[in-house]
């Protein structure tokens, strides 16, 4: 047995395949782990006086599949490993669909620990990696968050795999291309860009190519969410840069449109980039029903997210200055403001709702009902009997909060309840002046981002009044024969195909 050195084994990223197995298995077993980690299988066979070893993990190899490589091994002939043994198992006896060769240790390891398993033959100065992974998987349901009335029910899952599957599915055009690159030192995440090559704008391509390649992390333990903040930045802008979505036909209709898509194993969440404000404000729903009933949805789902955003600090506003509300509108207002200021009930308030959401997202589903009535009768009616609360602060905290859960995006939502606090506080403040800084600086700041080079507004900003009434109304599909064309698309027209 050939002892090596700690220093010798060090080097392992560099060193090749070695001709001596001995040498091989010694520094495959110190980096893998073998005798520590209890699911990190080593097999030594041998095969016509031929000694093998065989790495895999196990939870990740297809038993049935090993077994079948192991038979055919064991019909080998000594003629059969000269000269080139690695050749010829490739070609003849490992008939598995998915097989590679390597002649660097650290692609063995990383192929190990990624799921492929590792045959390595003594006298060979390559190893074979056979991809008989099979990763734990959930089936296909319908996403919590994205749900339609009518509509499939299939969504993503944790697996990388199945969700390509899912999406070429839906999309078998030659030109879709899926490009896998992994990032992460330690955690060595598999991430997939996804595109039209006909359709993408090869420069936004070639950007989000380059923006992962020089992702330089230990890990993704947050997946696509901490690849977002390497790629996009833009930390202390609430607003998201990208759109998620669970749903594969909503990714093949921004595939099909232009976008670049990021898929990041271990996560149901597709990236979808790059996206503007109105992205956020769209839900698959809208295109499930007939136009007009569409765009009454959209138009209804638009007031509700202004009612999110607006509803509060204008309430407040008109509360503490009634003068501003024509006679007409005078009722508007608590008549008694109560003990506790009414800027403080509010905020309070918002406190309150978030502590709530929260909580519902900790509790068990079974219990959510009872969460809901505890919420409603005790919490919301006490604190109104007891004088914490007036009844109009309550009416409109929660129509604003109902605005909030009807926005489509959730990252959005999340956002609106910021400026809407920020709305409040700068309107208690200095009073009309307030809210109106407030709106401008809000719009500016909106206007000045920009994801990926789109600007966030458009098609507002710059203006496209065809884009725009898009945008407001929902169009029928047979009169949208054009791709947006802020995505610079290869192939504009969508009638056709490139």
């Amino acid at each position: 047995m050939i002892s090596l050195k700690v220093s010798e084994t060090e080097d392992w990223k560099t060193r090749k395949v070695d001709k001596r197995l001995e040498i091989n298995t010694q520094v495959l077993d110190e980096v893998l782990g073998v005798e520590k980690s209890f699911d990190v299988v080593k097999r030594d066979l041998q095969y016509a006086g031929k000694r093998f070893a065989l790495y895999f993990v196990d939870g990740f190899a297809k038993d049935d599949i090993l077994n079948r490589v192991m038979e055919h091994l064991a019909l080998l002939d000594r003629e059969d490993l000269l000269p080139n043994p690695v050749k010829h198992l490739v070609e003849t006896h490992v008939g598995y669909l998915e097989v590679e060769t390597t002649e660097k240790l650290e692609d063995i390891v990383a192929g190990v620990l990624s799921g492929p398993v590792a045959l390595l033959v003594d006298g060979a100065t390559e190893a074979i990696l056979i991809d008989v992974r099979e990763y734990p998987a959930r089936n296909p349901e319908e996403p919590d968050m994205e749900r339609v009335v009518r509509g499939s029910r299939d969504g993503f899952v944790e697996t990388l795999v199945f969700n390509t599957a899912l999406t070429r599915r839906r999309l078998r055009d030659p030109s879709l291309r899926v490009e896998i690159m992994t990032v992460g030192k330690r955690s060595k995440t598999d991430v997939c860009l996804v595109y039209l090559e006909d359709v993408a704008d090869p420069d936004l391509v070639e950007i989000m190519r380059n923006s992962i390649q020089k992702v330089e992390t230990d890990g993704l333990p947050m997946a696509e969410k901490s690849l977002e903040e390497f790629i996009f930045g833009r930390h202390w802008n609430p607003y998201p840069m990208v759109r998620y979505t669970e749903r594969p036909d909503v990714a093949s209709v921004h595939l099909m449109e232009g976008h670049v898509l990021v898929y990041v194993d271990t996560s149901p969440s597709v990236m979808i980039t790059p996206t503007t404000f109105f992205h956020h404000l769209q839900h698959a729903e809208e295109y499930r029903q007939k136009p007009i009933v569409g765009a009454s949805l959209r138009w209804v789902r638009f007031a509700a997210i202004w009612i999110s955003l607006f509803l509060l600090p204008l309430w407040y506003l008109f509360s503490v200055q009634p003068e501003l509300l024509p006679e007409a509108l005078r009722f508007i207002g608590p008549k008694d403001p109560g003990k506790v200021p009414l800027l403080l009930q509010l905020l309070i308030g918002e406190l309150g709702v978030e502590i709530l959401r929260m909580a519902s997202i900790h509790t068990p589903n079974p219990l959510a009902t009872a969460l809901g009535l505890i919420a409603a009768i005790l919490l919301g009616e006490m604190a109104v009997n007891v004088g914490l609360f007036t009844p109009e602060v309550i009416l409109y905290l929660a129509a604003a909060v109902i605005g909030t859960y009807a926005t489509p995006s959730y990252e959005m939502g999340l956002a609106n309840n910021l400026v809407r606090v920020a709305l409040l506080l700068l309107t208690a403040w200095l009073k009309v002046w307030g809210l109106v800084i407030g709106v401008v600086v809000w719009f500016v700041i909106l206007a000045m981002t920009r994801s990926l080079q789109t600007p966030y507004l458009w098609p507002l900003i710059p203006l496209n009044p065809k884009a725009l009434l898009d945008v407001l109304v929902r169009s029928p599909m047979p009169i949208k024969t054009k791709r947006p064309r802020i995505l610079s698309p290869g192939d504009p027209d969508r009638k056709g195909g490139g």
